[in-house]
């Protein structure tokens, strides 16, 4: 799987804000994460969902969205390691994942480390039309204390829309354990 990382975090680049207007914590119950709209439109996010913010989990998330990819010049198909003619279809989505311990990504080097660790574990799994990148940036985890999160960005594309998204819901179950490998559906 195509992995990479960057860091965003001066003058107006986007902050994570946690506890935006319509935010659910799935950290009180993961299973909800089959409820959000969401989760709906894309098989394996609530899966995905549950797995990051299950209790043994690392992390935890705050924001997600899916969507159809329809400017095909958003996505390079050599970047996704997409054969020939498999890019006629592609979707994408985001998920924004906050420490779970204060202090965990407290500066850009540890952050750094989480994403190389994740990028060198996804690197090593055999898919293809996919592609990972992960953003650090500044995250508002209370109304007081700015810390650090990542944004990981997924794409993905197929010969069709049924293979974009199995595509992208391999990329999530990839992205999942390599994030939380000992973190299960809790």
């Amino acid at each position: 799987m195509q992995a990479d990382w960057e860091v965003e975090i001066g003058g107006d680049a986007p902050v994570i804000e946690s506890r935006w207007p319509g935010f659910v914590d799935l950290r009180r119950d993961p299973e909800h994460a089959r409820q959000l709209p969401e989760a709906k439109g894309l098989p394996g996010l609530a899966e995905a969902l549950a797995r990051l913010n299950a209790a043994a989990s690392t992390v935890w998330t705050s924001k997600c969205d899916v969507w159809r990819v329809v400017d095909f010049t958003e996505f390079d198909p050599d970047e996704l390691d997409a054969p020939p003619g498999c890019a006629t279809h592609a979707m994408a989505c985001y998920i924004d994942l906050l420490p779970r311990c204060i202090g965990q990504w407290a500066t850009p080097d540890l952050a750094i480390a989480a994403c190389k660790d994740a990028c060198g574990v996804l690197s090593a799994i055999p898919l293809r039309c996919c592609r990972l990148d992960l953003v650090i940036r500044r995250a508002l985890l209370e109304a007081d204390r700015i810390d650090l999160g990542i944004t990981a960005y997924l794409t993905a594309c197929g010969s069709s829309e049924g293979e974009s998204m199995h595509a992208l819901r391999d990329a999530l179950a990839a992205l999942s354990g390599a994030v939380c490998p000992r973190a299960g559906n809790q």
